[in-house]
């Protein structure tokens, strides 16, 4: 099969975000404790996280992690998790019915993200608390000193503050299953009052308010309206979350689903900008995907779990060759819609759906999706180029005319390259792609990757990383052309230097 790429660094999408590559920490599961926590473990540092976690994490480069949740956050009270540790409360965590040691809370959490290089995607209780629980946040990580809440910060010993930066105002405030349900109406007034409080005590934070927790929702779209409605003027961001499984086992199906993640991403898109123009407003508010991943793995396991435990196996899926290569194209999607889409939270990063795996005492691994998360993340920094391409396209179940290839190109002027990134869906041919960049004139060939050749259901574990990356051989490059051979269902990266 055949397929042609014109690229042109006239054709800009937009410059990519940093945080476009976040990921997201939630105290659920083994997340946390048994996770990037473990103080008997081997490699635990003097705080007791694991080492061997960290590097890992530094591996990815993630800019930004989403914390502490989640559903979690709906029931959590922040200050359960400051001072000495052994004062600090046991709680139930409805959402999950398991037991908070709050052994990790807010200062353990930021001396860990400064470790692993990550700024953090703080969240707000909007749930069971409200406005002066907001603010009072804000004042505590953020205000220098000279306050209640700035000085027992510096008293539990943080002389300098935080400086958190991005606030989520709540999680799925729409779901039935969440702590604190509200209406679209009701919500939107409280995150605006919320917002409004927060961003008196430090004016410099963004925020992010929640849109619906899925597009499969009833009130998905009008949730979205109304809640902008009442809290545009306070807010930054608007938040999409969405899984996708393969339950169905239909291959074709499976890797077509990014078509509804771009549908669901230009859905929001368009309600946004509605009320902007109702409103007459000059503001726009850009959109953070901060929960994405595949999720349907572990569904069974997880209703067979007893309630009341402390940091039981929920929600770890081990993932095979077919979910790292849906993992590529959700990444591509994001990046074709980097112009809107500024933030993008992974879920999650250690043990829940993650790309890194952890046992007790034991190792920790790299699920398959670690590898296109790891690409894209590393050189998926720059210009988002708009990609002209022309390739055959199949029909399934759910979608029409899907492109056999899923592809775009990254103008990374900083490191001096041109970073191609693709996936060929097709289970039975290669694809010849022929790449033209009018106005780009290319050096040598860096670099080209693939995670190719697996059987589909193929997965790594703790003694062996089966689905890893080897190099692509059949890349050339000229002056103003790269031609590559991708075989079928494949992750591809290929990196060339610029004149």
């Amino acid at each position: 099969m055949k397929a042609s790429m014109q690229i042109s660094k006239n054709f800009q999408i937009s410059k990519i975000d940093d945080r476009l590559y976040g990921s997201f920490i939630e105290h659920m599961g083994r997340a946390v404790y048994e996770g990037i926590y473990e103080p008997d473990h081997p490699t635990a540092d003097e705080k007791g996280f694991r080492n061997d976690v960290k590097e890992l994490i530094q591996e990815l480069n993630i800019p930004l992690i989403r914390y502490p949740g989640g559903n979690f956050l709906s029931g959590y009270n922040w200050e359960d998790g400051i001072g000495p540790r052994e004062e600090r409360p046991k709680r139930l965590d409805l959402a999950w019915k398991t037991i908070e040691t709050n052994e990790v809370g807010l200062h353990e959490f930021f001396d860990w993200s400064q470790e692993a290089n990550a700024e953090i995607n703080m969240a707000v209780n909007l749930g069971t608390r409200g406005v002066d629980d907001a603010r009072r946040l804000v004042e505590y990580c953020n205000f220098p000193s000279g306050t209640e809440l700035s000085d027992l910060r510096r008293q539990n010993g943080h002389e300098e503050p935080f400086a958190i930066k991005t606030w989520c105002l709540g999680n799925e405030m729409d779901g039935p299953w969440q702590i604190g349900q509200k209406s679209a109406v009701d919500y939107g007034k409280l995150a605006a009052q919320a917002g409004k409080a927060m961003k008196l005590v430090d004016d410099s934070i963004e925020l992010v308010l929640c849109g619906s927790s899925s597009s499969e929702m009833p009130t998905f779209a009008s949730w979205e309206a109304e809640v902008l409605e009442e809290a545009y003027d306070y807010v930054d961001y608007l938040s999409l979350h969405r899984y996708y499984g393969n339950q169905e086992n239909d291959l074709e199906n499976y890797l077509a689903k990014s078509i509804d993640m771009d549908n669901f991403i230009k859905s929001v898109i368009a309600v946004c900008d509605y009320v902007k123009a109702k409103k007459k407003s000059k503001k726009t508010i850009n959109l953070s995907f901060d929960e994405w991943n595949v999720w349907y793995h572990s569904n069974e396991q997880d209703s067979k779990n007893e309630p009341w435990q402390i940091a039981p196996p929920i929600l770890e899926d081990v993932y095979n060759f077919e979910d790292a290569l849906l993992v590529g194209c959700l990444l591509i999607t994001l990046m074709k819609n980097s112009d809107r889409v500024k933030i993008a939270c992974l879920a999650q990063l250690v043990n829940v759906i993650a790309p890194i795996m952890t046992e007790k005492d034991g190792p920790a691994w790299r699920q398959t999706i670690f590898y296109p998360f790891m690409h894209a993340s590393l050189y998926g920094r720059g210009i988002a180029l708009t990609p002209n391409v022309q390739v055959d396209t199949y029909d399934s179940k759910d979608f029409a005319d899907v492109p056999y290839l899923e592809s775009i190109a990254v103008l990374n002027e900083d490191e001096n390259e041109l970073v191609i990134f693709a996936v060929n869906r097709s289970k039975d041919e290669s694809i010849a792609l022929d790449c033209e960049l009018s106005d780009i004139e290319l050096g040598q060939l860096k670099e080209a990757t693939e995670l190719a050749g697996f059987d589909i259901k193929a997965i790594n574990n703790r003694d062996e990383e089966v689905v890893k990356t080897s190099n692509n051989k059949d890349v050339t490059v000229e002056a103003h052309r790269v031609k590559a051979q991708l075989k079928p269902l494949s992750w591809n990266v290929i990196r060339v230097s610029l004149v």
